[in-house]
């Protein structure tokens, strides 16, 4: 039985759709999203996921967990709108924030890129079995990963991992994510993210009212970096590097050309 459904508007080339909150079992709500074609990522998108976590917070409802899943079945998230978040202002505040119950992204398709950002939003991820795939790709088509993309990972993951994961854009099984520390274990269903929540007793770590406190702390950096000052001040770094770059490869022209026509003369 649906507790509530919040609307996903359209936003451009995305029809928009809707998430679905149910309650599988007591105190833990299930959000259920569902933006065809791939539940792209986009402003609308993020605001009425933290509309449906607002109502579970501040409606008539006990503290619990959060799952998070996709109704299509062969994605959880195919990724950002990342022209569309680039350039919308204040986007990865919306991105990223903290909630004070357990939250956790059952990942029940292709997780890729902006979709697996999103995933690390959560406070734990399960990824999938048997099908579907988890990959960082922007280094396979030519998009470089912004400030707070980045943020994200370099947060969850070793930098062995982080490595492998940015740098290579490869393409993950479960199990493998697992390995990596992408994820916190593999599930098939519900049934399952239900069975991690009840071995990890996580329906009651919110009932004190100190949740929320502690995961601020422990993730003080990543927000620091993540709100509106740190986010401006990391973009002006990561332009003013590309730049730098820029210049670095104009010289770096200049240079062979004159070394060539130097060694040319000598042979």
């Amino acid at each position: 039985m649906s507790l509530f459904t919040v609307p996903i508007p359209s936003c451009g080339a995305h029809p928009g759709g809707s998430i679905t909150v149910t309650e599988p079992q007591p105190r833990v709500y299930l959000l259920t999203f569902v933006s065809p074609p791939d539940n792209r990522i986009t402003t609308v998108f993020c605001r009425a996921l933290m509309q449906a976590l607002d109502i579970l917070e501040f409606g008539d409802f006990p503290p619990g967990v959060v799952i998070t899943t996709s109704g299509t079945p062969k994605f959880y998230s195919n990724g950002l709108d990342l022209e569309h978040a680039i350039n919308t202002d204040g986007f990865w505040q919306l991105f990223y924030d903290l909630y004070p119950m357990p939250t956790v992204a059952l990942l029940n398709g292709h997780t890729f890129a902006g979709g697996l950002m999103l995933a690390q939003a959560h406070d734990y991820r399960l990824a999938p079995d048997p099908k579907g795939f988890l990959c960082l790709n922007e280094v396979l088509f030519g998009a470089p990963l912004r400030p707070p993309m980045a943020a994200i990972f370099r947060h969850r993951l070793t930098p062995q991992a982080y490595r492998t994961v940015a740098l290579e854009g490869r393409r993950v099984t479960g199990q493998q994510a697992v390995e990596y520390g992408l994820a916190d274990a593999t599930a098939a269903s519900v049934d399952d993210a239900l069975a991690f929540v009840s071995e990890r007793q996580l329906t009651e770590k919110a009932k004190p009212g100190v949740y929320g406190v502690i995961k601020a702390e422990l993730h003080k950096d990543l927000l620091r970096e993540l709100r509106k000052d740190g986010v401006d001040a990391e973009d002006a770094r990561f332009d003013e590097d590309r730049r730098r770059d820029a210049e670095r490869k104009e010289f770096g022209k200049v240079w062979f050309e004159q070394w060539s026509k130097e060694n040319k003369s000598k042979l």
